[in-house]
């Protein structure tokens, strides 16, 4: 039986998952998890980023005040940070905060419980609260919203809304909340790598890839192999389908495209049908095309 190999590097993010610049930082990961496969583990710590909207103050973004303005100030806020890292946001009826959902931290503790499952399912659970709060203006702090995404992303509900309810997915959270402090990890994204011995290193902020790239290079004294793919439709269609829907960002970051010929590539793939572009925020997804797999010939048609 073929084992999975142990990763020799990992890549954790102290992050939120209402941060935009953690949203930003989604095609950086992507790409280091794609050139360096299972070498490279990713891993999140949640720190939770806003305890009670109503107290909270961010002087350097100035965010803060009454709740209406403060959704205001937070949309405009991720819209203008979108400019920038290129991740899709819908900053149009953003109502994340109300007096009876005044926090973020409702996220942090869902995804803990999911994490109580499956590893690997609460990582999608995670993309999932992202995309759905910063592309899809969804009141993701609520339990009602949680549970609809938790579903979408397969895991067992009752099971989630038991760890949500019997305080074991909070204790988890506060004991992450300690380890954020422990290693002062005030903004979010912050990110700690670490190498199979034990030897870390802390970057603050949004990264570029070269900044992960030198830090792997220097940890694992340069024997992690980097593997770079061949742009070609093939490997584009290979990268949707292990993402199964990404950003054009995503695609242009993982393959060092310029925007011209992420787009080009883009278009003539969506002309051959391989693959569907679907509106979301200010930008698109763009999945393996489906039309083709829902129904056959028999007349039946499977979701």
């Amino acid at each position: 039986m073929e084992t999975k190999k142990k990763a020799i590097m990992e890549i954790i993010e102290f992050t939120d998952p209402a941060c935009t610049w953690c949203w930003g930082s989604e095609p950086i990961l992507r790409k280091l998890q794609y050139r360096y496969k299972e070498q490279l583990k990713i891993s999140f710590v949640m720190g939770g980023l806003v305890e009670d909207a109503h107290t909270f103050m961010d002087n350097t973004n100035k965010i803060g005040g009454d709740l209406n303005t403060f959704n205001q100030q937070v949309g405009q806020h991720w819209l203008e940070a979108s400019q920038r890292h290129g991740m899709p946001v819908l900053a149009e009826g953003f109502k994340l905060f109300d007096d009876e959902n005044p926090s973020t931290y409702p996220m942090n503790i869902a995804y803990k419980a999911a994490q109580f499952q499956d590893e690997e399912k609460a990582n999608k659970f995670l993309r999932r609260i992202r995309e759905a709060t910063a592309a899809e203006a969804k009141q993701t702090n609520t339990m009602e919203i949680l549970i609809e995404l938790a579903q979408e992303s397969g895991l067992d509900i009752g099971t989630f809304i038991t760890d949500m309810e019997n305080g074991k997915a909070k204790k988890a959270f506060e004991e992450d909340r300690y380890l954020t402090k422990t290693y002062q990890a005030n903004g979010f994204p912050s990110f700690l790598i670490r190498n199979k011995d034990g030897k870390e290193i802390m970057l603050r902020g949004y990264q570029s890839f070269e900044n992960f790239k030198s830090s792997i290079n220097h940890l694992s004294a340069n024997k992690l192999i980097e593997h770079k793919q061949t742009v070609s439709e093939e490997s584009i269609i290979d990268f949707i389908e292990i993402f199964d829907k990404v950003a054009k960002v995503e695609i242009k970051e993982a393959f060092d495209l310029s925007s011209a010929e992420t787009d080009k590539m883009l278009k003539t793939l969506i002309a051959k049908k391989a693959i569907e572009e679907t509106p979301i925020g200010n930008g698109f997804y763009y999945q393996l095309s489906t039309r083709n797999e829902m129904c056959d010939d028999t007349g039946s048609c499977n979701f």
